[in-house]
């Protein structure tokens, strides 16, 4: 997530490689071990943007989750991944891969704060998702905001 954070909002162009990525981590204090973690993690990400196409799959279908999914991501978890495809910001294909990638970080407490920079790491590396990926940041930054008093 500090990647993300840190490159998320600049201008520069091309793409930092995975050199200048474990300079970036390694002076912000992260140890080798994390920072292969997180660049296997993004790699990962990426790689699954092919594998995109799952076929037949429908707006009106509904996921079932497997045993080891639901000790990974509770109730809460499932049912905002649910709310976020229902409202529109994930199709069937991302959603797959939001799983895919949540049950890959090396956490055993997921939550939908995790959910949701993951979400937006999603959209994020995926072309033609401007739209989502600002409904998503609204989403985010509007129920950060509401719950400050």
């Amino acid at each position: 997530m500090y990647l993300f954070e840190t490159y998320v909002d600049t201008e520069e162009d091309p793409e930092p490689d995975q050199n200048e990525l474990r300079l970036e981590l390694s002076r912000a204090g992260f140890g080798d071990i994390e920072i292969e973690r997180a660049l296997t993690w993004l790699d990962a990400l990426t790689d699954q943007q092919q594998s995109l196409d799952y076929g037949g799959q429908t707006a009106h279908g509904t996921r079932i989750y497997n045993e080891f999914e639901h000790e990974r991501l509770d109730a809460s978890c499932r049912g905002y991944i649910t709310y976020l495809e229902q409202i529109g910001i994930l199709s069937p294909p991302q959603r797959e891969l939001l799983v895919d990638r949540l049950l890959a970080l090396e956490t055993h407490d997921i939550d939908v704060e995790q959910i949701k920079w993951v979400v937006l790491m999603v959209l994020f590396s995926q072309p033609g998702q401007e739209l989502a990926y600002a409904r998503m940041e609204d989403l985010v930054f509007e129920e950060n905001a509401g719950s400050v008093h």
